[in-house]
């Protein structure tokens, strides 16, 4: 082996080295896991989405106040499941905070219709109110964790796209934008509710 073949080895093992330091592998790794957890957030309102029609059927026998709060659950469902953001979207802030401000309707109607169902033991004793109820709950845990999941992929992602050396093969190679994380806009949220301990 002479001089020349070592130091053309050399080359190409730095050459290599320095490419796969550059984000050419880890750019598009950290965009398609978060793609995927993006991909679990919609899988689990879609699982919301598809329990809601269950509990209109539990709620017909409620009163009339409670039919007003199921149709504006109905409402709020149809706007969620209507508003659309797929992997190509979530770089864009506008359809992100449309989406969120959907489920967040959607998660506020949902609370007030199944704190309103407190008042009524005949539908609180109804086995499957109760089964409804618990994957509800589950549900909503669900997709807790789901969005932060999907925040923390998107935390990744854009950490790589913006440090040295991953931060030239984002711009160079892939021409790679910021994703932009979910955050949930439920209105009045800031503000702590008040409760009545007293009894009547």
């Amino acid at each position: 082996m002479n001089f020349a073949s070592l130091r053309r080895g050399l080359f190409v093992a730095a050459v290599s080295l320095g490419l796969a330091s550059c984000g050419i592998n880890s750019v598009p790794t950290a965009e398609e896991n978060a793609k995927a957890k993006w991909a679990d957030v919609e899988a689990q309102f879609q699982r919301r989405a598809n329990l809601i029609p269950n509990l209109a059927e539990i709620a017909k026998g409620a009163a009339e106040n409670e039919r007003g709060i199921l149709t504006e659950v109905t409402e709020a469902r149809a706007k969620a499941t209507s508003i659309q953001v797929s992997g190509a979207d979530l770089g864009d802030a506008d359809k992100m905070s449309e989406m969120a401000a959907a489920q967040g309707q959607l998660s506020q109607g949902l609370g007030r219709l199944l704190a309103s169902f407190e008042a009524y033991p005949q539908i609180q004793s109804n086995q499957n109110f109760l089964t409804l109820q618990s994957q509800l709950e589950g549900t909503e845990n669900r997709i807790a964790v789901a969005i932060r999941d999907y925040n923390e992929a998107v935390r990744g992602y854009n950490t790589t796209i913006r440090t040295f050396p991953d931060t030239i093969g984002a711009n160079i190679i892939h021409g790679a934008e910021p994703l932009v994380p979910y955050t949930a806009t439920t209105e009045g949220a800031e503000v702590a509710p008040t409760l009545d301990m007293t009894s009547n």
